[in-house]
Formats: C-alpha cells, structure tokens, sequence
C-alpha cells in the first residue's frame, strides 16, 4: 500500500503527488482515501502564550468527533512533548496527525516513523523547516501578515499628521521560522519610509536579531522596553509608534510605555485576542490582525474530509515554502487588518473575538 496525498492547485493549474511508503502490517482503508471513523491526531502549541493556541485545542476537539473522526487532540509546550505525542498518535494508527510547531528538527524521528507509517502529515501555522516527511503546509499567509503590520503602522501614525516619526521595533523568537516572514515583510514596507528620514528608531534597534524576542514572552518585551525607554526617550523624546507581530507582545509594549507615564503610541498586533480587542476599542491599542481561528480549524477538517474521500486537497502556493529538503505544497489563507473602523465587522458571530468586539460595539 502507498500513502497517497492528492494536491491541486484551487486554479486546477498542476497535480502533484507525493508519494511514500507504508508499513504492510497496519491497517488501511481503501485507496485513494481511508476509512470514514479513521483516528486524526493534532499535536499543537496549546496554552504556551497565546488565547488563539488555547481555542484550537477546544475547536479541534469538538470538530474532529463531529466530523464522524475519532480523535486524538494533545497540548505540546516543548519538543518532548510533541515527540509523545506523535508516538501515541502513530501507535493507535492516525491516518492525519496534523503539527503545530516552529521546531520540527526536534520531531524528525517520529515524523519519519509517521509517515513511513502511510501517515499524512499535516503542518498547521509555522512553515516545516529541514524535513522531508511532511506533505503539506496550511496556515495564514505570514508574509501578508507582515505587510498588514507594516501598512497599519504607517496608517496609525499618518493619522496624528505629518512626521517625521518616532518608532521601535519587535520580532517573535528567533527559533520560530515565522518570525521572520513577519517581521521582514512589514520592514519592506517600512524600510522606503525610514530611508527617506521620515520614520526614526532612536534606539538604532533595525535588525531582527537586535528586535527579537526570546520565546515570544512578554517578560521580555517588557523587559527590552524599559530600558529603551529609559534610555532614549527619558529627555521627553516622543514615541510615536511600535511594531508589534502579535497581541500578547505588544500589549506588553503598551503597558511598559503606560509605566514609564508617556502618551500610548500607535502599535499593531496579530491574533485578535480578546483583551486587545477590548484595548482596540479603547484606543489603547492601533491594530490587529485577523487570522480567525475557527476558520482556519474549519478549513483543516475541510482538507481532512477531502483527504479522506480520495479527493484533492486544495493548494494555492506550490513554490514559496522550501524548507532546505523540498518544497512544501501550502493551502494558505488570507489575513486582515482590524483597527477601530473596522472592528465592528470584522468577526464572525459566536467567536470569541466576535463576542469580544460585539459586547464593545
């Protein structure tokens, strides 16, 4: 028997099929596809830094069994745990195990068990960096996300009039792949801007290495802040805007600015977590982004569901992801930016972030 993943691009353009080999002694539904109450195993990042990881692991929970699958949903923090994890998911024979991680070099081995296994894997959120044995990427488009960041500051400081301005700068971990998809693309649209004088980082912080963030911890964000704060703007020098990749992050920046006794400057985010929502709509904080959780959980059981039917799994970027093996087939979707104006339509009904915004709307 072989592992069979179908993948068309959603233009119709090209198929590719990926093909490798399964252990002959566990059991298998027909080809292509497998059996309708198959075991799907999700391994993620759940309860680590952010409400948005917490959410998947409630929505996949109860979208999996609806979905007639029975299901294998387990919280991973670290490496060890996403090792057990896949080993318990492989050995009740999960015909998908879907991950959520920036660091599959540390799952090599049980990837390679998994899919030697006729496993499909699946890489939910951060690219799957230095392996072979995943088969597909779906997550929202980081680039996008970056470049959202990056207008939303400009909009945010562009409404307080004519600069030029001052601004600081954060990226996420550094061992996290997506940091720099975030932070580089929202650069690109910055960079012309600091060029010409019209955007100043007094701190001279421009580089991602100078502006990261050791495992996305707002500790130590806040950490960074109060000293930049202290010293370079402690002579009454104005801060008029900060680059944020996420909520959590720059909440942190927020309060630290809040602390020191300076006006809140513009500062963007990601993830629309419930307390910057609330923050949106006080204008304490500029901008979000909305990656909506439930979509993205609605649309991997969807790639599921056609995985399991034999049919094509939907793939509309076949050449950004190489991973320095191959070149990973992605399903991305597509970011937005939320900001005071839009908030109040900008999230489905019964989300939480729906909630959110509808009980300050």
């Amino acid at each position: 028997m072989k592992k069979t993943l179908h993948i068309t691009t959603v233009l119709g353009l090209v198929s590719v099929f990926l093909l490798s080999s399964c252990s002959p002694d566990l059991p298998s539904g027909p080809e292509p596809g497998f059996e309708a109450n198959a075991v799907i195993g999700v391994s993620g990042l759940f309860h680590c830094s952010s409400e948005s990881w917490s959410l998947k692991e409630l929505l996949f929970s109860e979208s999996l069994p609806a979905a007639g699958f029975q299901a294998i949903v387990s919280s991973a923090c670290g490496a060890v745990e996403h090792q057990e994890n896949i080993e318990l998911m492989i050995a009740n024979g999960a015909k998908v195990i879907v991950i959520e991680t920036w660091d599959f070099p540390s799952l090599a081995e049980q990837l390679k068990k998994a899919s030697a296994s006729g496993t499909i894997i699946i890489a939910l959120g951060w690219e799957p960096v230095q392996t072979q044995d995943v088969d597909m990427y779906i997550a929202y488009d980081n680039c996008r996300v970056g470049e959202l960041q990056g207008t939303a500051l400009l909009e945010g400081l562009d409404k307080k009039g004519v600069g030029p301005f001052n601004i600081e700068l954060i990226a996420g971990t550094p061992e996290d792949r997506n940091s720099e998809p975030f932070f580089e693309c929202a650069m690109k649209v910055l960079q012309p801007r600091i060029d010409s004088g019209d955007l100043v980082v007094p701190s001279g912080q421009l580089s991602r290495e100078q502006v990261s963030t050791e495992g996305w911890l707002a500790k130590n964000v806040s950490a960074r802040f109060d000293t930049i704060l202290s010293g370079f703007y402690a002579d009454g020098t104005p801060l008029h805007g900060i680059l944020s990749p996420n909520d959590t992050l720059g909440r942190a920046a927020i309060t630290s600015v809040e602390d020191a006794g300076m006006p809140i400057p513009v500062v963007t985010g990601q993830d629309s977590e419930v307390e910057s929502i609330n923050w949106i709509a006080e204008g304490k904080q500029y901008s979000t982004i909305n990656k909506d959780t439930n979509t993205l959980v609605a649309e991997v059981i969807k790639v599921i569901q056609l995985l399991q039917q034999g049919k094509d799994a939907p793939i509309n970027d076949t050449s950004t992801y190489d991973n320095g093996v191959k070149v990973v087939p992605a399903y991305l979707l597509t970011p937005m930016i939320v900001t005071a104006d839009n908030l109040c339509s900008a999230y489905a009904a019964g989300t939480a972030a729906g909630d959110a915004a509808a009980a300050v709307c």
